[in-house]
Formats: structure tokens, sequence, C-alpha cells
């Protein structure tokens, strides 16, 4: 009797497309579970937090579209773009995400440097995924 579990290829840009999406899910949880940290929601609410003028809101808006926009990129540009692009952008969110889990080590942030650190790990998968894309025969 086989009791090996039948099995298939999964295509690379699904792999990254949801490799994508885990990244987004993370970054979301941490964003909602630092509305636990005490004086977050208080700061949100008197103007004195990171995001305190219309500039820094858009850099950071602008900033975490990319890896939503990856989600569906991965699947439809040209493999060569996606490719490369992927590469890049994994690169700077993986230092970005290492940065901020560094500048987070404190008592009620140690869940974001968890965060952090999961991130950071999967947008190296990402990078990796994509630097070793598969060729043609």
């Amino acid at each position: 009797m086989n009791t090996e579990l039948q099995d298939f290829k999964i295509n690379v840009r699904i792999q990254l497309s949801a490799l994508w999406t885990t990244l987004m899910f993370l970054y979301i949880y941490g964003d909602y579970f630092e509305l636990y940290v005490p004086k977050k929601v208080e700061g949100l609410f008197n103007g004195q937090n990171m995001l305190d003028d219309p500039l820094k809101l858009f850099v950071a808006t602008f900033t975490l579209t990319i890896p939503a926009l990856m989600i569906f990129l991965s699947l439809i540009l040209k493999p060569k773009l996606t490719k490369w692009l992927t590469a890049g952008i994994a690169v700077f969110f993986t230092l970005f995400t290492f940065l901020v889990g560094i500048s987070s080590i404190s008592e009620w942030r140690i869940f974001y440097v968890f965060l952090s650190f999961l991130e950071s790990l999967i947008t190296i998968i990402i990078f990796v995924k994509a630097w070793n894309w598969p060729k043609t025969d």
C-alpha cells in the first residue's frame, strides 16, 4: 500500500503572490496589535504619533502600498520584470522590517520585534524565490 501523498509543483508566481499576501497580513496584524500598546490610541486621538503630519502619512501609505500591489503584480507582469522588481523590493523591505524590529525593542513592542523577524524572513524567502526563478527548457 502506497502511503505517499500526491503533490504538484506550485508556479513561482503563485508562490510569490502568496508570500506577499502573508507579509501583508503580518503588517496588518502588527498595526492592529499596536493599538493595545498603552497610550497608542490616545496618541492617535490627540495627534501625537509617528504619522503626525500629512507627508509622513502619505510616505507610510505609499511604502506599505508596494507589497500590497506585489500580490497582484507578481501574477501579471512579464517574468523578467517580475523577477527583478520582486528581488529589489524584497531587499528593501527586508532591511526596512529589520530596522523596524531593531528600533521596536521594548517591553510593550516585543510582538513587533517578533513580527518584524517573521516579515524579514518572508522577504528573504521572496528574494530567493524570485532570484531562483525557474528557466524554461
